[in-house]
């Protein structure tokens, strides 16, 4: 019976197994790869940034010296844990203006004068106005006193004008009866004793006259000088009260230029307390000492300036990754994040972020309005709380390569996106559904 190996014809027509083999495995690696096409692959945004504290209460931060002075004491090393309210260091005064001691015990006794003198002035200022009522009281007593003397001497002038007019009446009586005794001298019919006696009646009657008219002249002058009286009492008297009361009123300016001084000396006062316990440098809050900025003792450090660098400790880390601002408009809060963390082992499949390993979920918490100086936009990722917490021993200032998980599609579909340089597929926004979990981290 013939066969295929019977002739050497027929060898040489037939394939060889081993190539049928190499072609069967070609045909399924290129079947493989076709069925690979068609895979579903995760569109991503990949970036590069580091990780920082995610509150800026979290931050590292400088602690400065609020005063200027000369450091005589520390109390921390580089590295050292420490609490809120811990002493750092201690300085102390290089103003002469503070150098007294008792500056604090000195200041509050001048205020404590001051308010003395203040005191004492506001009784002078009482004394002042019980001094106007009193002479308002006279003024009004005065016053009446003098209408009273007004009117009397009125009266008066009335009853010495009534004498003075009966004097006038009696001295031409008595001058009518004189020259007619004398014409009944004249003539025979009336004795000289008669005349001479009618003659001393007459200049009686004269003299009485004149004493009645000077009399009532000096009245009238007296009413004069009494209503002078009248006017220059109340002048006198509001000259005195305008007196007082401008005295009053000199002593409660004094009194407000004191008090403006008492509270100058009282922030003073409060300033040199606050001062005093500027001169030892506290911890803000709880971390660690990284670096200090001045060293030794009895060195002059100026006002503001800063001492040493803390870092708070239990801090929330964030990662700060930096992003092309072709994918920006990709990038929103609520965007999911897996991050790599350097020094951290990691098997990465960025497409199929489910098989990979040693990578974390993230969300992102808030994107920048503006660029940075590099050219890229600043995305704040912060932990997914329902993925693996984050390791516990990453530090700020580590770096991190992150990339932002976007739309689902197939392999063959991103291949020809980027080798056609497209960007990814735009997913609508899920901020409502993550932003509830943001805010419950930020607080």
């Amino acid at each position: 019976m013939l066969t295929e190996n019977s002739y050497h014809s027929l060898k040489l027509v037939l394939t060889p197994k081993k190539y049928t083999i190499i072609r069967n495995y070609l045909i399924g690696i290129m079947v493989i790869l076709i069925l690979i096409l068609f895979l579903p692959w995760q569109q991503n945004v990949q970036g590069k940034g580091k990780l920082i504290p995610y509150q800026p209460q979290d931050r590292p931060q400088t602690v400065p010296s609020v005063i200027g002075g000369r450091i005589e004491a520390w109390l921390v090393q580089e590295g050292q844990f420490v609490k809120k309210g811990d002493t750092l260091a201690v300085i102390s005064e290089v103003k002469e203006k503070y150098f007294d001691p008792q500056i604090l015990n000195r200041t509050s006794a001048q205020i404590s004068s001051k308010e003395e003198a203040v005191k004492a002035k506001m009784d002078k200022i009482q004394a002042g106005e019980n001094q106007v009522l009193a002479l308002k009281k006279g003024l009004k007593f005065k016053l009446e006193q003098t209408r009273n003397k007004v009117k009397q001497m009125r009266f008066k002038v009335e009853a010495d004008k009534a004498v003075f007019e009966a004097a006038k009446v009696n001295q031409k009586l008595t001058q009518d009866q004189y020259k007619r005794l004398e014409n009944l001298y004249n003539k025979g019919l009336a004795s000289l004793t008669e005349l001479q006696n009618r003659n001393g009646k007459t200049q009686e009657a004269n003299a009485k006259l004149i004493e009645a008219e000077n009399k009532f002249n000096t009245t009238q002058n007296e009413l004069i000088n009494a209503e002078i009286e009248l006017n220059s009492v109340e002048a006198d008297y509001l000259d005195k009260i305008s007196k007082a009361e401008s005295s009053v009123n000199e002593t409660a300016g004094e009194i407000f230029e004191s008090q403006a001084e008492i509270s100058k000396m009282k922030i003073e006062l409060s300033n040199l307390e606050m001062r005093a316990g500027f001169y030892v440098i506290r911890a803000p809050q709880d971390g660690y000492i990284v670096k200090a900025m001045r060293s030794g003792i009895g060195e002059n450090i100026k006002e503001g300036e800063s001492l040493l660098t803390i870092m708070p400790a239990n801090a929330q880390m964030a990662v700060e990754m930096f992003v092309r601002p072709m994918d920006l408009p990709l990038m929103y809060p609520g965007v999911r994040v897996r991050v790599q963390f350097d020094g951290w082992p990691a098997l990465v499949f960025s497409g199929w972020p489910n098989i990979g390993v040693g990578t974390f979920g993230g969300i992102v918490s808030a994107v920048d309005k503006v660029n940075s100086p590099n050219g890229l936009f600043r995305v704040l990722v912060v932990q997914d709380t329902a993925d693996l917490p984050w390791p516990s021993a990453i530090r700020s200032g580590g770096g991190v390569y992150a990339w932002a998980m976007l739309n689902n599609v197939s392999v063959w579909y991103e291949l020809w996106r980027q080798f056609n340089g497209f960007p990814p597929e735009y997913t609508a926004p899920m901020a409502d559904k993550v932003e509830p979990e943001i805010k419950s981290m930020n607080k």
